[in-house]
């Protein structure tokens, strides 16, 4: 009994259970105290046998029952039809649209929780209650029922009769299967076709179903102890910084520098508020009266509702309190850190659906506040039209390759700044909105926007105690990325002015700092940065801060050691910036190698779905999954040896034989010109030449419209009208083979090859037609 103890059990016989007075029968039970366990036990001889009769009655605990066990709430999403929605929620009444607008939130939260109550009710849902694949239709149920009995039949019975029906009727079952997989799988795949985000969740959730198995603690104590720590970060981060370095001149409470250029909302419109609801990500925050998805289906009827909440906001210049609270879903950084540890974990917010339309109703006419008074800085990429990683990358290769070729050494800081989005300081932030030229209740609503919020953490079905928060941005707000990159614009004024070159990504700052091998020069910049970002409550992590020497040869870099904070960044010889591996000679051999060996992975997975998919929905997934991994940022694959190229043809080859069926060893030019796929090398020259049209019709950034320039004879020639551009002249020092790489040289001489027609295409869809067909005809000599 002391044995069984120790493993928790519990003996519940009390008295003998055999004829000589032993107690021989025994009942254990352990883990039942709440909800179930062994109850009437009763112990009763019997005539016939030495061993008494032990009888009790057996209560199985909520968790254990047949459509038992933990409930939740749900609303059937079968039941939520948009029109019965809005029967259900009414008209917006005239008589309370001069409301305050917290009033009419208020109003449109409890009557839109009316309306989805009387649709759709909330009823109690099992979730232990086992759930079929989402592809085993009724049809295949009733013949999965049909094979038990033929099952049935045949092992009463083994006759060969029986047993050729049942094999037959298998094969006949496991083509229904197959026939229902594939059904289902291309009806997924065909609703997020034009959705990238969404078509990568549908085939992750394809490849990768969602195991029950490891599910993490969703306890509230694990939840407030989420809370705690993202808030108690900030806290640190920002107890760290000098009090005395503090930007006082940013202070709001100081007149602006400048004149108000803004200083009302232009109010909007009921196709305005349409239209806004057509583009608005529809994700459900759990403070949501209703679903996102069926305000988004029934917004032709919820527009007057929409447009009184919006247009009070703006006019008063507030922002709902109840838009404020952000609902927190902590994410692993990496899939391969351990889930345990907070650290490893970055808070995503998830805002109120109705918060953040009024959010992109300021968002874009603060955008277009931006574009006209150019105020954004020229290297700024981040959430901006036009710009991206990709052309952020091509200029800051292009600088690379024209000092390496002028035989300068380069020093490429990567800075890594802790938490940026969280440590913004609202003072600062403000500041720098009035001195822009925003006043009246423009402000007054940014201000609003940006003072008194808080968060609670949330998981499973628990949440946290709510947070306030005193700093800092929302993560997953619409407006946060635009703000944020007004926080950062003073610093690359500040980079510039002492002649050092930076491109910045939201918070990833990137120095490339040039100058002879001889002179081993030391990066001054850093020291001013460092103020800067300590003066504006933002934390540089220098042990994370990445530093790459960029030179013909590695012993230029002997003696050079830049220090960030009094900590000394060492060389390293390869560095990842915005996604792409970048060496110290520029050879893209390593990223090369990165790119084709996570396409090689993708495709052995996306073989596991062939049997189950149509050669178009087949594609689809390739170019989700592959297509997209070769030709993200293969602006920079131009003039790359054929050796290094290779590599990524050889995945593009195996995507072509594994969408058309093809053999291994079957020739794959006539396959490519088949699916009109461009090689590796000419999707390059595609790439290059789209961003040369958009720089040179105001789509694209600044910084490469000014690395190229339109070919101006001296004198009259019939060339003058046919747009070319110039190609810059050779270099006078000795070259080391990446001059032919660079955009500011590869542009041009691409430009220049294109027919007159083609470079003169009036609209991008019409230019990427027209080249896309050319270099089809150049690729396969058609």
């Amino acid at each position: 009994m002391a044995a069984m103890a120790t493993m928790g059990l519990s003996q519940l016989v009390s008295g003998p259970t055999h004829r000589a007075g032993h107690t021989l029968d025994l009942v254990f039970c352990q883990g039942w105290e709440e909800g179930g366990g062994v109850e009437e036990l009763t112990i009763a001889p019997l005539p016939w046998t030495d061993h008494h009769l032990v009888r009790f009655r057996l209560t199985a605990p909520p968790n254990l029952r047949r459509g038992g066990g933990p409930t939740k709430m749900v609303r059937p999403r079968r039941l939520m039809d948009p029109d019965g929605f809005l029967t259900a929620l009414g008209e917006f009444p005239a008589n309370l649209a001069g409301d305050s607008v917290d009033a009419l939130v208020a109003l449109w939260n409890k009557e839109a929780t009316r309306a989805i109550d009387t649709i759709a009710p909330e009823r109690p849902l099992s979730s232990t209650r086992a759930k079929p694949s989402p592809w085993f239709t009724e049809e295949v149920a009733a013949m999965k029922r049909k094979k038990r009995e033929l099952e049935g039949v045949w092992r009463s019975e083994p006759s060969e009769s029986n047993q050729t029906r049942l094999c037959s009727y298998l094969r006949t079952y496991a083509a229904a299967i197959d026939a229902a997989k594939n059904s289902f799988f291309a009806a997924n795949i065909a609703s997020a076709k034009n959705r990238p985000a969404e078509l990568f969740r549908v085939v992750r959730g394809l490849l990768y179903p969602v195991s029950q198995d490891g599910i993490p603690d969703n306890s509230a104590a694990r939840c407030e102890a989420f809370a705690r720590f993202f808030v108690d970060k900030v806290a640190l981060i920002r107890s760290g910084f000098d009090t005395i370095l503090t930007a006082a001149s940013e202070d709001v409470t100081r007149a602006p520098a400048c004149p108000i250029l803004m200083d009302s909302f232009q109010l909007v419109e009921l196709e305005d508020v349409d239209k806004v609801l057509g583009e608005v990500r529809a994700t459900t925050c759990i403070l949501d009266p209703c679903p996102s998805w069926l305000v988004r289906e029934a917004r032709g009827g919820l527009a007057e509702w929409v447009k009184v909440v919006v247009n009070a906001s703006l006019r008063e210049g507030i922002f709902p309190a109840s838009f404020k609270l952000a609902v927190i879903k902590p994410l692993l950084k990496k899939p391969s850190l351990d889930p345990t540890q907070l650290e490893n974990f970055r808070p995503i917010s998830n805002l109120p659906f109705l918060g953040k339309v009024v959010e992109c109703v300021v968002a874009a006419q603060l955008q277009t506040f931006l574009v006209d008074t150019d105020f954004l800085d020229p290297a700024q990429s981040g959430f901006r039209p036009g710009h991206g990683t990709e052309t952020a990358l091509v200029a800051l290769v292009d600088d690379l390759c024209r000092e390496l070729d002028r035989g300068s050494v380069s020093l490429l800081v990567l800075l890594d700044l802790s938490a940026a989005f969280d440590t913004v300081d609202h003072g600062i932030l403000l500041g720098r909105l009035a001195r822009m030229g925003l006043g009246g209740t423009v402000l007054q609503w940014l201000r609003s926007f940006l003072e008194g919020r808080s968060q609670m953490v949330s998981l499973g079905d628990t949440c946290s105690t709510p947070q306030p928060l005193s700093c800092g941005v929302p993560q997953g707000s619409v407006l946060s990325p635009m703000l944020f990159n007004i926080y950062m614009k003073p610093l690359g004024e500040i980079i510039r002015s002492f002649g050092v070159r930076c491109h910045l990504y939201a918070d990833d700052v990137q120095l490339c700092h040039s100058f002879p091998p001889v002179t081993k020069e030391a990066v001054q910049v850093l020291n001013p940065v460092s103020d800067w970002m300590r003066a504006n409550k933002l934390k540089l992590n220098p042990d994370k801060t990445e530093v790459l020497l960029v030179s013909r040869k590695a012993e230029q870099g002997i003696g050079l050691q830049p220090v960030l904070d009094g900590v000394a960044l060492p060389l390293k010889t390869q560095v990842r910036s915005l996604g792409v591996l970048l060496d110290s000679s520029l050879s893209l051999e390593p990223q090369v190698s990165a790119v084709a060996r996570g396409a090689f992975a993708q495709l052995r997975l996306v073989r596991q779905l062939r049997p189950f998919l149509g050669r178009s929905d087949l594609a689809t997934v390739v170019h989700a999954l592959v297509t997209a991994r070769l030709d993200y940022c293969n602006a920079l694959y131009v003039g790359l040896p054929l050796k290094t190229a290779r590599k990524l043809q050889l995945v593009q080859r195996a995507a072509a034989r594994l969408i058309t069926g093809a053999a291994y060893r079957e020739r794959t030019t006539p396959l490519l010109s088949q699916l009109h796929w461009l090689p590796i090398c000419y999707r390059a020259q595609f790439k290059v030449l789209v961003l040369t049209y958009k720089a040179l019709n105001g789509s694209g950034p600044i910084y490469l419209s000014e690395r190229i320039s339109s070919y101006e004879p001296a004198r009259s020639l019939r060339s003058s009208g046919e747009a070319l551009l110039s190609v810059p002249p050779a270099s006078q020092v000795q070259l080391v083979g990446t001059r032919d790489r660079a955009f500011s040289v590869v542009a041009p001489r691409l430009w220049n090859t294109l027919p007159t027609n083609i470079r003169q295409a009036p609209t991008l869809l019409g230019f990427r037609k027209a080249v896309k067909t050319w270099l089809c005809a150049q690729a396969f000599n058609e």
